[in-house]
């Protein structure tokens, strides 16, 4: 498994990102101390940025397309903040959930054929991160190059920064200007790790668990193997009284494995439902504002390449933790069907046999209710959360396009 840790890229990227705003297992009090640090850091970018955007839309009051700009920046920066504190308040459940993901599913020995499964796994999660990585980077340097081409001719009392800063002092002057810009482009560079490092975190830990049900599928559907190999017995006829025993020892194994999978999907529950929440409802918004953003009329071609950007990430964070949940759901329902396949309409009539049947009974009723994460137990993530955003997203623009139409034409 160390082979496949290592070179899963999805891994190595997503707890990069979230060193970067300090929300990783540390090994030493070193660790812990940067740890700190980094997130005390986090807190004060992002209350910088915040203080940016809402002193730009005080000044600006009253001027629309810079109100809704600015209100597009104002939500790219409440998210982070948001998340960043949910998850600090359920650091230690986060941290467990970390270690007990590192030991349980990327240190486990796999056959080839579950092997298979996790790498199939692997390469899903380092399609989603990467592209959600590359499309919110592709956003940033529009961000970082918008200023600079504007400034390119200009003088020194006419350039522009990343944001607004409504401050009594020559900022455009060299070097201040420097100095400034500077301190804004890491402020961007930062608030865009907290836009997309939490979901890549989701996203990895929902499809590995998604992973490990439908691996606990395939050793439920070959149990006889396991138990009758020794033998050189295939035919589940010849299940004896001793052979019955093993094969419910085995069972009994799966059955922990699928308690404790369960378990780990109402703790990743109860870490990211309130994020998972604020997230889908702030999508339909920001989905919107971008699309209103892109169409408007007049738009610089700067500020379209921006928005059509964000708007692509948007839609591939979406799609991303909508997919994973959903894997989650589809997967964990699954074992009924796995179970089902066994031999069980084989198994002698012996104490092991009967208490075997009871169980399967019981894992047939828990797998029918399915484990998934949902916006803090309002409504159920899926794909078809998917939908109901786009959908709400076009109704919001469409009322948004309509209410500027009308203020302009009177």
């Amino acid at each position: 498994m160390r082979f496949l840790k290592s070179h899963d890229i999805s891994i190595s990227l997503t707890s990069t990102f979230m060193k970067l705003v300090g929300l990783w297992t540390s090994k030493n009090q070193s660790e812990r101390r940067v740890r700190l640090i980094t997130q005390i850091y986090t807190f004060a970018i992002i209350l910088f940025a915040l203080w940016l955007e809402l002193t730009d839309i005080y000044y600006s009051f009253g001027d629309l397309s810079t109100c809704l700009y600015n209100v597009c920046n104002i939500l790219a920066v409440l998210m982070p903040l948001l998340k960043m504190t949910v998850l600090l308040a359920h650091k230690q459940e986060l941290f467990h959930l970390i270690t007990y993901t590192q030991r349980k599913f990327w240190h486990e020995n796999y056959d080839e054929y579950e092997k298979r499964i996790y790498i199939d796994c692997k390469r899903k999660c380092t399609v989603f991160v990467c592209f959600v990585i590359f499309t919110t980077k592709a956003t940033l340097i529009c961000y970082a190059l918008s200023p600079i081409i504007e400034n390119i001719g200009r003088n020194e009392s006419a350039r522009e920064f990343l944001f607004n800063m409504w401050i009594d002092l020559p900022l455009t002057m060299s070097p201040y200007y420097e100095m400034t810009f500077m301190l804004q482009l890491l402020t961007l560079y930062h608030i865009g790790v907290g836009y997309f490092c939490f979901d890549n975190l989701l996203c990895v830990m929902n499809l590995h668990l998604a992973t490990q049900f439908q691996i606990l599928q395939y050793k439920m559907s070959r149990m006889t193997d396991l138990t009758n190999k020794e033998k050189g017995e295939t035919n589940p006829q010849l299940f004896s009284g001793s052979s019955t025993k093993k094969y419910y020892t085995v069972f009994k194994k799966y059955v922990q494995q699928h308690q404790a999978l369960i378990s780990y999907c109402g703790k990743l529950e109860s870490v990211f439902n309130l994020p998972v929440l604020a997230q889908v409802l702030t999508f339909s918004l920001v989905m919107c504002l971008d699309g209103y953003q892109i169409l408007m009329p007049g738009a610089p071609a700067r500020t379209r390449f921006i928005f059509s950007f964000q708007l692509i990430a948007c839609l591939c964070q979406l799609l991303m933790f909508t997919y994973s949940c959903d894997c989650i759901m589809q997967e964990s329902t699954s074992v009924a069907l796995a179970v089902y396949k066994g031999p069980w309409s084989f198994l002698p009539a012996t104490e092991s046999g009967m208490m075997m049947r009871k169980d399967l009974i019981l894992v047939t009723i828990r797998s029918g209710v399915p484990c998934c994460i949902t916006g803090y137990g309002f409504f159920v993530v899926s794909l078809e959360t998917y939908t109901r955003v786009l959908s709400t997203a076009v109704s919001y623009f469409t009322l948004l396009r309509q209410t500027t139409q009308e203020t302009l034409n009177s």
